[in-house]
């Protein structure tokens, strides 16, 4: 029997300057499952991404496999130096398929869903990131994001041009960006200088009822406030800002090594909807 990776149909140009398609695993030319490549521009580099794997027919015969190795042709010869696979967290078999195939977990996102405003801590103020604020804090956020990635498996050059890249696209008009919500937490009693700040995204897309899922792209406390709690008071203002934009879903990433996020968040109450697993493309 042979399998093969057919077009269902033209490849599309991506809003981020990349490129996707959409393939059919076929055996013997029947077609028996489907995937979709994506190539995202970070920086000077490409990066694949492999979604929408599932095989329909034949489970156990090697056919997500073919098509996760197939997959990882197309990427290839598209440029692409690494890939990533965004495996929800219900598909035991895809998490397993990844890793016989070499993958490693980088980040899981989690979400939670809001109800009531959760009370900030007596003697907590938040402030807003204005124009003054932004450059001091971009540059923290970046370098703080730049170790994650590297912690998670890139190399300096990949997480540079990925960290560089992703606050260009998400903060492209600065602290007034729209829909983005900015936020320095201060104590009464800590002096002038902040305990930690939110990036907080209040609309990355729309989910399946219509409404809009909201996604902390940073939460970070400062060095010298750390273990104290204020990285619960900095969730707890998410979900408030959230709540007061009428938005009643929220996310967010966390890299597998940081386990003390992973603990905090899970006591909230998030839980673990997708995992990226990825790979160099050699």
């Amino acid at each position: 029997m042979t399998t093969t990776l057919r077009p269902e149909g033209p490849e599309s140009p991506t809003t981020a300057g990349g490129r996707t398609r959409r393939w059919q695993i076929c055996a013997n030319g029947r077609p028996v499952g489907a995937l979709r490549t994506t190539s995202v521009p970070r920086g000077p580099q490409l990066w694949g991404e492999i979604s929408e794997l599932e095989v329909s027919e034949g489970r156990g015969r090697g056919r997500g496999t073919f098509g996760a190795l197939a997959a990882e042709e197309v990427l290839r010869s598209w440029g692409c130096s690494r890939v990533d696979a965004d495996i929800p967290e219900a598909a035991l078999p895809a998490r397993g398929l990844a890793a016989t195939l070499g993958y490693t977990e980088r980040m899981r996102n989690m979400a939670k869903r809001l109800t009531a405003a959760p009370a900030l801590p007596a003697g907590l103020r938040p402030r807003r990131i204005d124009a003054e604020d932004f450059p001091g804090w971009l540059a923290e956020a970046k370098e703080g994001y730049l170790r994650d990635l590297v912690s998670s498996g890139l190399d300096e050059a990949q997480a540079r041009a990925k960290s560089d890249a992703d606050h260009v696209h998400l903060l492209p008009q600065g602290a007034d960006t729209p829909g983005v919500a900015l936020r320095r937490l201060y104590g009464d009693g800590d002096g002038p200088d902040p305990l930690g700040a939110l990036w907080l995204a209040l609309r990355v897309r729309d989910l399946p009822d219509g409404g809009p899922l909201a996604w902390v792209m940073v939460v970070e406390v400062a060095e010298a406030h750390r273990g104290k709690g204020h990285g619960r008071s900095l969730m707890l203002l998410a979900e408030r800002e959230c709540l007061a934009a009428g938005v009643h879903d929220l996310g967010l990433n966390v890299f597998t090594g940081n386990q003390v996020a992973i603990r905090l968040y899970e006591s909230l109450g998030y839980r673990i909807t997708n995992r990226v697993y990825g790979k160099p493309l050699l």
